[in-house]
């Protein structure tokens, strides 16, 4: 909960990273709060006693919502795929503005390895930014699982992070209104 709070400010992209980290640790974990209280919760003993009560129910809640959700084992939470989703409608957004060249053009450099990983995948997920992050987190965890990642996959990874990264620097100024819809009329 610290951690994603703290992320979800400063970078979005790092948070929805950490948020599939969560869904996989807690399903590592059978969704069985026993086990994350021993194998998680724990690691948070030098909190406040409130702050505890409000980690574990952090993480209780994303268990019944895993749970209610049919995502014992795959899948993303909605939450997740809801911010994924204004992800994308801000990718969308900055394609078509203008004044936006950078973004554009760190995106066409970046698109065919979006195309190449998705066709690798055999499936395309819900839109771009979901590839994206997918490729991101894909690539995350060969490396824990010490698997040898080719020259040609961490070039990939490497283009559409810093795609990324410009979308998250983004984020916040759409969602304080700065980039969007109303500044559209000023191209």
């Amino acid at each position: 909960m610290i951690i994603a709070q703290t992320k979800k400010k400063e970078n979005i992209i790092e948070y929805m990273l950490y948020m599939w980290q969560v869904e996989d640790l807690i399903r590592a974990n059978n969704l069985d709060m026993q086990k994350i209280d021993q194998n998680i919760i724990t690691q948070y003993h030098d909190q406040p006693a409130d702050l505890l009560l409000e980690i574990r129910d952090w993480w209780e809640n994303l268990v019944e919502m895993m749970r209610l959700e049919k995502k014992e084992q795959s899948g993303h939470l909605q939450i997740n795929l809801n911010t994924v989703n204004d992800l994308h409608q801000l990718h969308m957004t900055l394609m078509k503005d203008v004044r936006e060249a950078a973004y554009r053009n760190q995106y066409y450099q970046t698109a065919p390895f979006i195309i190449e990983f998705e066709r690798k995948m055999g499936q395309t997920p819900g839109n771009e930014i979901d590839t994206c992050l997918t490729a991101i987190y894909s690539s995350f965890l060969l490396k824990l699982q010490g698997k040898e990642i080719s020259s040609g996959t961490r070039e990939a990874v490497r283009s559409i992070s810093r795609l990324m990264a410009l979308l998250a620097k983004k984020y916040p100024l759409w969602q304080a209104g700065k980039i969007g819809d109303e500044n559209d009329n000023e191209q």
